[in-house]
């Protein structure tokens, strides 16, 4: 279960270049692509940097979040924040890559949210305890899912061979 505020809403078609630009792309480190995030978006990119949003805050996005070129950064930069994106639908090549560095991402093909809202996640849902309203997710499957939960594929594989060698 999460809870928080929205800090940041989106339209349709966000593309891994506003996420992520790519004349950052020399800086690969999960740990120094955060600086990044949102670089062009000068004052969130400053909150984010001086850490005015607490870990498990949101952002909602429409239709088609991480489109465009498939660089990793544009996850590993949001996770480095540990923001949960939610949006109606990602990008297939973002959606992996997020699954891949353990970004937590939601589907809600039917969310409705504002900056300032808050939400929470629960049951298979997301509310907006702000309006009151409630919105289906679309679960992952579960493999995807447990690597998220294990925070990417790297912790999860390590998971796996120690459980293995036991």
């Amino acid at each position: 279960m999460a809870k928080g505020k929205v800090v940041l809403k989106l339209d349709d078609d966000i593309s891994t270049d506003i996420i992520y630009p790519g004349r950052f792309m020399a800086t690969v480190l999960p740990t120094e692509t955060p600086q990044f995030a949102f670089a062009d978006n000068t004052e969130f990119n400053e909150a984010l940097r001086e850490k005015q949003f607490p870990a498990g805050s949101f952002i909602v996005a429409a239709d088609n979040f991480g489109c465009g070129s498939s660089r990793e950064q544009a996850a590993s930069c949001i996770k480095g924040y540990d923001l949960i994106v939610v949006a109606r639908n990602f990008a297939r090549i973002f959606l992996q890559n997020s699954i891949n560095v353990g970004l937590q991402m939601i589907i809600c093909p039917d969310i409705e949210a504002d900056e300032g809202d808050e939400l929470e996640v629960r049951d298979n849902k997301v509310c907006n305890l702000t309006s009151g309203k409630s919105f289906a997710i679309e679960p992952l499957p579960k493999a995807r899912q447990a690597i998220i939960d294990a925070g990417g594929l790297i912790p999860y594989a390590r998971r796996l061979l120690l459980e293995r060698a036991a």
